[in-house]
């Protein structure tokens, strides 16, 4: 029973090595200073939308567009209604937004749905027409300066950035409030200091923008492994890309709130990871070896936890069934395995804690809330192991999330 006392300590031990920077991050986050802006230049910029059944919340999303602060005659909404069977196309359109319906039930997800849209702009709009994409999903909402925030940073000389990334139903339960946390986390205290350290950031699934160069770079948007977001993100900085932050530039969207949901959602998020670690792990360690600090700290968000999570809860596991069929004592493995554990939760609860102290004010719902979905918010996070298991071992496609939560930012305050 000792050897797995030692295995649970080096676990926990290789934990840190690979993840105590990620500590570091945040006196940097808490004390870092942004440097100045650069002299702003318009640009034309084209949204993209992909949307599946989403009729009842795009329309807000939309307005939320409409209302920005940046010029209006610089903005143009694309949505492609993907697989549609209800009034989204509709909804667009009568909100200005040019649509374009795509059916196509082989070649199915968020990727080939921006690719087909992409490739209709570039039949009916010249070459040079736009001078970057933004790309947001139906249920997301903007604060009114989302987009001349974002243009300060494309100005700064950044070709690929990414948003602050809030919830508009972060008070639901503790399912979309671990989420939310989590983004929280990953806007305040990952994308923020890596931005602040000269590192590049990483995108996250929505609200995010690239510019024409980088879409000619590309070749287009050929990006098609289920977490399109993250094979993206690689892909550029393997090639030596700096993805920017625009911390000012706030977009709201909306968790899952049933555990069936949110496994099918995660699941999705737990095998793309393994895909991309597939096809770009290669180019990571290269990076890596050539001095990158950025490729290691992708290779640290899209692997380890993993692997070493799955190989700890395994070994337990194949412990405890040795243990049973000889007669042996559980108590050990099981002290072992509850310390780990325990360890693991202080460790989470401390991450989320300083996030809800810090983001206080970003969170919208009851003081009440905020304060025990701090306690939830580990829990949440240890679902992610038979996730991960699940993942490996089963075909996962990628399946539409329902929305349903239509509100603008002010009624989103204004509930909190």
């Amino acid at each position: 029973m000792g050897t797995i006392v030692i295995f649970n300590f080096i676990i926990s031990v290789i934990f840190f090595l690979c993840y105590a920077y990620q500590f570091f991050y945040i006196p940097v986050s808490l004390f870092g200073k942004e440097p100045p802006h650069k002299p702003e230049k318009k640009h034309r910029f084209a949204v993209l939308v992909s949307a599946r059944n989403e009729e009842k919340v795009i329309g807000e999303l939309i307005k939320s567009i409409n209302s920005q602060t940046y010029g209006k005659e610089n903005v143009r909404v694309f949505v492609v209604a993907d697989n549609c069977t209800d009034e989204t196309a509709k909804t667009a359109r009568s909100l200005g937004a040019k649509v374009y319906k795509r059916f196509n039930l082989e070649k199915i997800g968020k990727g080939y749905a921006l690719e087909e849209l992409l490739s209709h702009i570039s039949e009916d709009y010249p070459k040079n027409y736009f001078d970057g994409f933004f790309v947001f999903d139906a249920d997301n909402v903007l604060e009114e300066n989302y987009i001349e925030e974002m243009n300060k940073t494309f100005s700064d000389g950044f070709n690929i950035i990414t948003g602050y990334r809030n919830s508009k139903n972060y008070g639901d339960n503790w399912i979309s409030a671990g989420y939310s946390l989590w983004f929280l986390r990953e806007s305040r205290y990952l994308n923020n200091s890596r931005f602040l350290l000269g590192n590049s950031c990483a995108v996250s699934g929505t609200g995010f923008f690239f510019s024409r160069v980088i879409l000619e770079k590309c070749g287009g948007w050929p990006f098609h492994l289920l977490t399109e977001d993250i094979e993206f993100t690689v892909h550029n900085i393997t090639r030596g890309e700096k993805i920017g932050f625009c911390k000012n530039a706030v977009l709201y969207d909306e968790q899952p709130v049933s555990f069936r949901q949110s496994w099918r959602q995660r699941i999705r998020w737990a095998k793309g990871y393994l895909q991309v670690f597939g096809k770009y792990g290669k180019e990571l360690f290269k990076g890596i070896f050539r001095g990158d600090f950025s490729c290691f700290d992708m290779t640290m968000n899209i692997m380890p936890a993993v692997v070493l999570s799955i190989s700890c809860a395994a070994i337990n596991l194949a412990s405890s069934i040795q243990a049973v069929f000889s007669g042996e004592s559980l108590l050990p493995i099981i002290a072992s395995a509850g310390e780990w554990l325990f360890n693991m939760y202080l460790t989470l609860f401390a991450i989320g804690a300083v996030t809800t102290v810090s983001e206080w004010k970003q969170i919208h719902t009851s003081k009440i809330k905020k304060i025990f979905y701090a306690f939830t918010f580990p829990l949440f996070m240890f679902t992610y192991i038979p996730i991960s298991v699940a993942a490996i071992f089963k075909k996962v496609e990628w399946k539409p999330i329902e929305h349903k939560i239509k509100t603008s930012v002010s009624e989103l305050k204004r509930s909190a």
